[in-house]
């Protein structure tokens, strides 16, 4: 089978001018010539989009995502390489660009149908579904420089999802409108998903891409870095925003050694005497050489190195889970899971272990401490004794995994009445 979308070796250079010669004087001075830097936006691009996929693209602001798109729609012409598209093509890059703020509402839907390859009887046939997709039945025939920005973009979508495209590309217009729209433009997506059509995305919604792409693109720096299933790419991709220091709260980075964090140095006590210290903690994780973090639902077990000054009765080790942002997910001791401890003077080894982390996607900071039983003093604490990172392979979203079944029989209910 052909594919759908052919990229290869795509690359678009942009000149970008520092000075501007208004003057003749200037011009003839300098030659006519206006010095420039070239500025690389794409760099040797390779994809391939099969029929009937639905691929997203992921990357920072000013990475590169819309100037391929607009590569893809024959917006723009590459400097180098080329790119095929099979099929009817339409494009949500701008909802409404076109749109005449004189004109009204109607007129506007056939300029810009038209624009985007619709006959004037295919306009008229889809007429009455675009007004309705958008919401806009009583303010069909008004001026739409009277529009909200609300009411301009919903009519810009439902203009270009009525275009009947075999393939559709969707830059950064999943979260037009409120919350209700939004479900709507899903909705359509999901409906060209199953007749069929080929669907490349941009955006930055991560989760959404989760739920409605097959693979995902991640683009960096004008390159692309991976094409992987979403839950691999989204983890690559918030690698990248960490390494460059482009994350809203970057998480502390892993180390080589598969251990996740080597703290050798004890954390000041919350309360009372320095009777026992933290020396270390260490990380047992599935595959360290391979990967360095866990897939949801994978076995997580932490070994704490503690050292006692006096031997302790009634101990116990709790232990806390936190967001990368600081919302707390998870508290609990050893007390409360009713066991009952004791230091010795020396050295002593601490293992917590959980034997399926529910976790769905996200940075995981976790906190430890050595405190007396029954929510006593706190006598030793590691904040952060370890930082994991957890990937989602599967398309489910939020932030923990729930087992969930769905049970279809047929005949009358059995609900009591």
């Amino acid at each position: 089978m052909s594919s759908a979308i052919e990229i290869q070796q795509v690359s678009k250079r942009f000149r970008l001018y520092k000075e501007k010669y208004t003057s003749l004087k200037e011009r003839v001075i300098h030659g006519g010539k206006i010095p420039y830097e070239e500025f690389w936006a794409l760099r040797d691009i390779e994809l391939e989009i099969q029929p009937g996929e639905t691929i997203g693209i992921l990357g920072r602001n000013g990475s590169g995502k819309s100037t391929l798109l607009k590569c893809i729609a024959v917006i723009l012409t590459p400097t180098a390489g080329h790119r095929l598209v099979r099929g009817q093509l339409a494009a949500m890059l701008e909802l409404g660009a076109g749109f005449q703020p004189e004109m009204s509402g109607r007129d506007n839907i056939y300029l810009n149908a038209s624009l985007l390859g619709l006959s004037r009887k295919e306009i008229e046939r889809s007429f009455d579904e675009i007004v309705a997709f958008a919401e806009l039945e009583d303010f069909i025939d008004n001026q739409v420089r009277f529009y909200s920005s609300g009411m301009y973009v919903r009519l810009g979508f439902a203009v270009a999802v009525n275009v009947d495209p075999d393939v559709l590309l969707v830059d950064e217009v999943l979260a037009v409108g409120d919350e209700r729209f939004q479900q709507k433009c899903m909705q359509r997506i999901n409906q060209f998903q199953a007749e069929g059509r080929t669907i490349v995305v941009v955006s930055h919604a991560a989760d959404a891409m989760r739920q409605i792409c097959n693979r995902v693109a991640v683009i960096d720096a004008g390159r692309l870095v991976t094409v992987a299933p979403p839950g691999e790419a989204i983890r690559t991709f918030r690698d990248r925003l960490i390494e460059t220091g482009a994350a809203d709260t970057p998480l502390p980075t892993l180390e080589d050694t598969g251990e996740l964090v080597d703290s050798r140095q004890p954390a000041p006590p919350m309360t009372g005497s320095r009777r026992v210290e933290i020396m270390s903690c260490f990380v047992d994780r599935p595959d360290p050489d391979s990967r360095a973090h866990l897939f949801s639902g994978e076995r997580l077990a932490l070994t704490l190195e503690v050292s006692c000054r006096e031997r302790m009765r009634n101990v116990a080790f709790g232990c806390s889970l936190f967001t990368d942002r600081g919302d707390l997910l998870f508290d609990s001791d050893s007390a409360i899971l009713g066991e009952e401890h004791e230091l010795p003077v020396g050295q002593s080894v601490v293992q917590f272990e959980f034997p399926s982390i529910p976790f769905l996607d996200g940075g995981i900071v976790i906190n430890v401490r050595v405190q007396d039983a029954g929510g006593g003093a706190v006598h030793a604490r590691l904040e952060p004794a370890a930082t994991i990172k957890v990937v989602n392979p599967g398309r489910a979203t939020g932030i923990v995994g729930v087992p969930m079944e769905v049970k279809v029989s047929s005949g009358a209910s059995r609900l009591p009445a």
